[in-house]
């Protein structure tokens, strides 16, 4: 290319920084001359992000947690807008993060930026309204799950399935399960994942640590906490040391660790989606402050909470919400299922059938191919830099406008 192009690209959370980060790679490999700044991790910064900010600076769950960072926020939210006009750049990549993204969204409209919205916000869960405003602030909508095309697509909004990055990033691994429950005195393993944002691992690990002293007293266990790259191992030392418990933090091979697991104890998020890919039994919980989780009741309309159950259709595995992780619940929740390998079996073949759900691999090619050709349209390069490619299995998605 005979010039640069300034792509901002918007992340404020650790999924999205895993997507943004690999979605970056595959982009930068399209558009040589790809010069991208804006709001990442770790993982996005590794694959060329020049930050204005990092994304643990406005990460929280909940929305009572969130004004805790909310001066923060505004800085940053002012911050980009400047640096986006200091570059002049026409074009940006907006991930998740909807109630930061969406509020930049319009200022980026008003400054003609055409803008690409990557992995929907959750508006088909609550507040379906929000749709009109997606409609008027967003060029571009590309999904992961194939039931969000439908949604956006009855709205007027330009839209494509790409599918889930996480089909190509979660590998098919030997289950702890598949030569049965362990002999007899041998301990049962069991994953923890409590989340990956301070907000979440706060509440929810100690409620795990507990749970699993408690489980102790009926069954034989052996707990794994899994660490989340955005979660400082201090924080896991510290609840660790305070339960007193026995519990080895597994930072590396998270994948095999989980796999290897009889039962895992998982906050409700993207993980339970790579727990569920894994074929391992999983608990799902949720908790948030009072106030965030009243509102939620009002607003939310979906029959479940966890990507799992929606993304099969129906409810396949437990779901704990609020006082329902309190130990004692969750513990007695836990031996249920370790003693019913009935129950056990079914669940691991409902969970069989999460990835072909979820769509062929090669989503985050897809998504780099149809933001290359979002910057042609844009008036960004002059000729498309790669030809979008569809498996033949499935039909190529329509695009609404």
């Amino acid at each position: 290319m005979e010039r640069g192009v300034d792509l901002l690209l918007v992340a404020g959370e650790a999924s999205g920084d895993l997507h943004g980060g690999r979605l970056l790679t595959a982009l930068r490999r399209l558009v040589p001359g790809l010069r991208p700044f804006g709001l990442g991790g770790d993982e996005m910064c590794a694959a060329g992000l020049a930050a204005v900010a990092h994304s643990r600076e406005v990460a929280v769950v909940g929305i009572a947690e969130a004004l805790k960072v909310l001066p923060r926020a505004r800085q940053v939210f002012a911050a980009l807008l400047a640096e986006v006009e200091r570059r002049r750049a026409r074009a940006a990549v907006l991930i998740d993060f909807p109630e930061f993204n969406l509020r930049l969204a319009r200022e980026l409209k008003r400054r003609g930026v055409h803008v690409v919205y990557y992995v929907s916000p959750q508006v088909w869960a609550w507040r379906r309204r929000r749709v009109e405003t997606i409609a008027e602030r967003v060029d571009e909508m590309l999904v992961l799950f194939p039931f969000e095309t439908e949604f956006y697509r009855g709205a007027g909004v330009a839209v494509r399935h790409v599918g889930h990055p996480l089909v190509d990033e979660v590998p098919r691994l030997p289950q702890a399960w598949d030569e049965g429950p362990p002999p007899a005195g041998a301990p049962y393993r069991i994953a923890l994942l409590p989340g990956s944002r301070p907000s979440e691992v706060e509440p929810l690990l100690p409620r795990m640590l507990e749970a699993v002293r408690l489980l102790a007293r009926e069954l034989p266990v052996e707990a794994r906490l899994i660490q989340a790259p955005t979660i400082p191992r201090e924080l896991l030392e510290e609840e660790i040391a305070l339960s007193g418990l026995p519990v080895r933090i597994v930072a590396e091979d998270r994948f095999a660790a989980v796999a290897g697991s009889h039962l895992a104890l998982c906050a409700s998020g993207t993980a339970t989606l790579e727990v569920g890919l894994l074929g391992t039994p999983l608990i799902v919980l949720y908790h948030l402050q009072l106030a965030s989780y009243l509102l939620g009741r009002l607003l939310v309309r979906l029959p479940w909470v966890s990507l799992v159950n929606l993304v099969l259709g129906r409810k396949v595995v437990p779901e704990l919400i609020q006082r329902q992780t309190a130990p004692a619940w969750v513990a007695r929740e836990a031996a249920r299922l370790l003693r019913d390998p009935a129950a056990v079996a079914a669940m691991r073949q409902g969970l069989a059938e999460l990835r072909g759900r979820l769509g062929a691999g090669g989503a985050t090619e897809r998504a780099a191919e149809e933001v290359a050709a979002a910057l042609v349209r844009a008036g960004l390069l002059p000729t498309p830099p790669g030809t979008v490619t569809w498996p033949q299995e499935a039909a190529a998605p329509e695009v609404a406008s």
